[in-house]
Order: structure tokens, then sequence, then C-alpha cells
């Protein structure tokens, strides 16, 4: 079994990360080619495939994570994973937080000669009561939590079972209630609006809806648990060809039953129908098995570096691009003819328009944004600030093992902990010969 990262899973990751901030960062909404739209509906376009395809390597992240403790679930293990889920959904909500606090302040700017602190009392509390309680972060905390309590309770052999059991029960469910359509009636409009309030969920054209809602989320922990499947087959086997076509194989069955899914019911993105589900996920593991024979086994990385850079520093990047669009939507000046005008307008409408018009100029500003968020990304990745958790390993294992000096002449040589000979064992074998600790390698 191969334990060197694959770099594959990185550029993946990175291309989905880098994915998600063009497409919600165009020059204008008004403005915008066909395939950066999502679907009305039904159908799929390749913005649909953005967030499903991060979704699936996340599920093969966390079996290639848990792989290494032997998938061992104990009371540390879960209140570990209970932590990180609840941080990441708070995460999400001070995003959301963030973005509806800029707004309202935006206006109140633009309609009252309130002071800014003002503004920013009315904005941060009083409107509170239209915080939108789920989102993507949001989302991704839910199914980490459920997908990885599957993983480390339940034999993996019934994985599958369960996957194609929660597909179809959510698919009969939806075609029972007559749920495939946008209504009130909807079981995920009312559930979620019974639940959160509809002041707490996003409107789609004038209704209550929310595309990350509850019920929905039920098919994505089908979904992560299909990149779970993904993952134990890069693990099976030590080669990289072998992988890559266990992976295409994978990749196309699933797609295929996808498609023949969809004539039960639709491919949807906003329902995450159970078609869409299957399509997505196949189409993500024969996308990584394509990287993967280009990078792990070709070799060729130079091209991959600019997506490594978003693929090792996800949710930092995510969240930080989330920071700064509603910091330049929001943050403007008043024109001479008393116009206000956000950065964002600024910038599209008298530089990037006037070049090179409406539809390609808000496809360059969503490019020269992701380009700022790659400057910002850059010297996290070129520090290695993405290894500040494997740092704070070793220094745990130094205090449970009384080795004081490792952790520094670890750090010192800048070795990894893989580095046959130069590592811990390296370090224990030269300094601490008669040492009777056991250092665990991962």
């Amino acid at each position: 079994m191969q334990k060197q990262r694959l770099l594959s899973l990185d550029v993946l990751r990175g291309i989905t990360i880098a994915g998600m901030i063009m497409v919600n960062n165009p020059g204008s909404w008004g403005s915008i080619y066909a395939p950066l739209r999502h679907a009305e509906w039904d159908g799929l376009t390749p913005t649909d495939l953005v967030f499903p395809f991060f979704m699936f390597i996340m599920g093969v992240s966390m079996y290639i994570s848990y792989s290494k403790f032997d998938f061992q679930f104990n009371r540390n293990t879960f209140l570990k994973l209970l932590k990180r889920s609840v941080l990441l959904f708070l995460i999400g909500l001070l995003l959301n937080w963030f973005g509806l606090t800029c707004r309202h302040m935006s206006s109140l700017a633009q309609t009252t000669d309130y002071l800014w602190l003002q503004r920013l009392y009315e904005s941060a509390f009083y409107y509170l009561k239209e915080l939108r309680i789920l989102g993507v972060l949001q989302r991704l905390a839910i199914v980490n939590f459920c997908g990885s309590l599957i993983l480390l309770t339940i034999k993996k052999k019934y994985i599958p079972y369960i996957i194609f059991g929660i597909l179809l029960g959510y698919s009969i469910i939806m075609l029972f209630t007559g749920s495939l359509t946008l209504s009130t009636e909807n079981i995920i409009a009312y559930i979620d609006s019974v639940i959160l309030g509809e002041s707490h969920m996003y409107h789609i054209n004038g209704i209550a809806f929310d595309p990350e809602g509850l019920f929905s989320t039920l098919p994505c922990i089908a979904h992560v648990l299909i990149g779970v499947m993904a993952g134990s087959y890069i693990l099976i086997t030590e080669d990289n060809k072998e992988r890559m076509e266990q992976l295409f194989i994978f990749g196309t069955l699933i797609m295929v039953l996808g498609f023949l899914w969809h004539y039960v019911t639709p491919i949807n993105k906003t329902l995450w129908s159970s078609s869409y589900t299957l399509v997505t996920c196949g189409l993500a593991s024969l996308l990584l098995s394509i990287l993967l024979w280009i990078i792990d086994v070709q070799g060729y990385t130079k091209p991959t570096r600019f997506f490594e850079a978003f693929g090792v520093n996800p949710m930092a990047i995510f969240v930080m691009g989330g920071i700064l669009s509603n910091l330049v939507s929001n943050i403007g000046i008043t024109l001479a003819n008393g116009t206000w005008i956000s950065l964002k307008g600024l910038i599209y409408n008298y530089i990037n328009v006037p070049i090179f018009g409406e539809k390609l100029g808000s496809l360059i500003f969503a490019l020269c944004f992701i380009l700022i968020c790659y400057l910002i990304a850059l010297p996290l990745y070129k520090k290695k600030i993405y290894n500040v958790k494997k740092e704070k390993f070793l220094k745990e294992l130094v205090i449970e093992n009384n080795v004081p000096k490792l952790i520094n002449y670890q750090i010192e040589h800048k070795y990894s902990l893989s580095d046959e000979g130069k590592g811990i064992k390296g370090y224990l074998n030269a300094r601490t010969k008669d040492s009777e600790h056991e250092i665990l390698v991962i």
C-alpha cells in the first residue's frame, strides 16, 4: 500500500475551489456565459459540477485519512469529529452573517446619514432575523460528520448498500410527495420552512427554497460515501496505473447508472437528486483518473502548481475568497453625479466593459478575482502553512514520548514524517539508540 501523497487529489480539490470562486464572482450577474450559470432547474452545466466534485474528493480524502488509524472509533475520535464539524458549520454561518452585514451596511450608507458605528450595529444585530442558516460549508459540515460516523462504525462491505438505500429512498419520497418541481409544497421547502423559518432560507424566484436544505442533504451523505468507495479503490493497489483504471471503470459505471436514473428522477442540483449524485460522482471519478494518469503516472506536475496551491488549503482560501467578495461588492464611492457604486461595479463598468465588453468583461473580472486569491494562497503554499496540524501532532508526540529535542530537530531540518532515515525514526536511531520509545509514523 502506497502512503505517498497523491498530487492529483490536491489538484482536483484545487480545481473545484478555483471553480467555486470563479462562478461566485462574475463582474455582473446579468452578463454571464451560459456554461458559467447553474441550470435553471433540471439539467446540468459545468458550473453544477463544482460543488459535487469537491464533496466527492472529501469522501476520498476521508477514507485515506481514517485508514492511517485503522478506522478506529472511540470517544476521542468522536469528540474531534464533532468539534471539527461544528467549527466548519459555524464558519459557514459566520460567513453568511458577514455577507448579510456588509450588504445592509452598504444599503444604509446609501439611504441614511448614520455614522459608521450606527450602520454596523443596525446591520450586525438587527438583521439577524434574516440570517440564512444553511450554506455550502454548513452542508459540508453535516456530510463530513455523518459520513465519518458511517465509515467508522459500519463495516465497509455494507457501504454500497447504504448508498443505494439512501438514493432509492430519497427518489421514492420525492416521487410520491410530488416534490420534483419548485414550489412551497415541495417536501424540501416544507421541512426547511418548518425547522428553519422562511426568513432564514435562500429564496428562488420569490419562493423560500434552500439549495443546501436539510432534507436534500440526505443524498449528499450518499455522495460523500461514493467518494469513500473511490478512496478504497485508491488504497487497495500500489500501482498508479491500476488505480487509474479502477477509478475510470468505477466512474463510468456510476455515471451510466446516473443517466439511467435520470428517467426516474431528473438530474437536478437544487434538489440534489439521486441521478445528479451518481452522474456528478461518476464524472468526478473519471476526472480524477485522468489527473492521476497525467500527474502521478506521467509526472506532468508543473502545469498543476497553480491549482495545487488552492488544493492544499481549500477551506482557508474559500473563506478568504468569500470575505473579499463581500468587501469589494459592498465597499464603494459616490460619483460626481451622486450615484453610489461599489468597487466591483467601478472596476467592471469603467474598466472591463469598455475594454472587453459585458460578458467577456464579467469573465475577466472573475479570473482576476481567482488570481488575487491565488496570490493569497501562494505564500501559504510555499511556507507549507497547511502542515500546521502535522507540526501540532509532532509536538504532542514529543510530550507523550519525552523526547524534548525531537520537534526542534524535525522542524529545523524540514524533514517530513515520511523521509526515511531523516524523520522521527531516523532521529531516534541516531540520537537515542538505547531508547525504547515507539514513535508512530504517519
